[in-house]
């Protein structure tokens, strides 16, 4: 018999939920009044290839958005959102399929979606899909230094679209308007990470359409964009781990600086500062005591905050 190939499918099937939360449904909600589940991810995973080199697979369901579970890789979620969401690029999670393509020695991997837009907070809210991909490098993955070994390239787009607040037309307006508002981002991202030191930086852009007027005769529909820009930076490190290998002192510091301009052709920017000590109680749990700064600048229209915070996570 002819032997098989090394991209032979290994084909199985993989079951994830992750409930979010469990509330009561808006008093006005017209879909469902009651109790409610909701997940963050829950997916079926189908494998496609599953081999010593190359692996793929696709998912449905609520899945992983393009990018931010990857940076989370190399920062703490527990002590804050990412930049990108916190800066309200997209949600974590959202509806779709999704596929992944892994490299052979670790190489790096391609991953992409197709999603619904709102996240996974909202069920569909208009006619239009989000199409995403990443791709992420890891070209010394066969280095002899263990930091070394992880840093990861990545860039990724995300082309999404949204509906016109006039898609129903109504009283008074010129006509429904069928067509889109885009709602597109993409960004680069280069990281390290290992137990003893994790930092990351990257560089992103979105752009969002917006409507003027009232789509009448007198006040006739404009459309109008807002292209906005991040720059992240952030360190965890464990220095006396980092000093000396023989060292298992858990002491650690976080650091990390955020700059968020919501639309370039204004002045206006916010600024997210965080610092703190961190402080690992055994493999599964740890805490932190961290100070987060949030403050607009240049007539940035956003409330400053400042806030110490003590964040316990454990993991079973």
């Amino acid at each position: 018999m002819p032997r098989s190939s090394p991209l032979a499918a290994s084909v199985s099937v993989a079951v994830c939920v992750c409930v979010s939360v469990i509330a009561q449904s808006a008093p006005n909600d017209a879909f469902y009044r009651g109790w409610v589940i909701r997940a963050k991810y829950a997916y079926l995973q189908y494998d496609v290839i599953k081999s010593a080199s190359w692996n793929a697979n696709i998912r449905g369901g609520l899945l992983h958005n393009v990018v931010i579970d990857h940076v989370e890789q190399f920062w703490p979620r527990w002590i804050s959102l990412s930049p990108v969401e916190r800066a309200g690029f997209f949600s974590s999670s959202d509806a779709g399929i999704a596929g992944t393509i892994s490299f052979p020695n670790k190489l790096g991997e391609i991953y992409t979606t197709i999603v619904n837009g709102p996240g996974y907070t909202s069920r569909e809210t208009d006619r239009f899909k989000d199409y995403a991909a990443r791709l992420t490098l890891t070209p010394l993955s066969g280095a002899d230094n263990r930091i070394i070994r992880t840093l990861a390239l990545s860039g990724w787009t995300y082309v999404g679209a949204v509906a016109s607040a006039f898609v129903s037309g109504g009283p008074g307006q010129i006509g429904p308007v069928g067509s889109s508002l885009p709602r597109t981002r993409s960004g680069v991202f280069v990281g390290v990470r290992d137990p003893r030191l994790s930092a990351g930086a990257e560089w992103d852009t979105r752009k969002d359409g917006g409507e003027t007027g009232a789509n009448t005769a007198a006040a006739p529909r404009i459309e109008v964009d807002s292209t906005g820009r991040l720059i992240a930076g952030f360190v965890a490190v464990k220095p006396f781990q980092v000093i000396s290998d023989k060292s298992t002192f858990p002491l650690g510091l976080v650091a990390r600086w955020d700059r968020f301009k919501p639309n370039t052709i204004t002045n206006g920017y916010i600024n997210t500062v965080i610092g703190g000590l961190t402080l690992d109680l055994n493999k599964k749990s740890a805490i932190s005591l961290d100070y987060q700064e949030q403050t607009p600048h240049s007539g940035a229209l956003i409330a400053a905050t400042k806030t110490y915070f003590l964040h316990l996570v454990a993991n079973f």
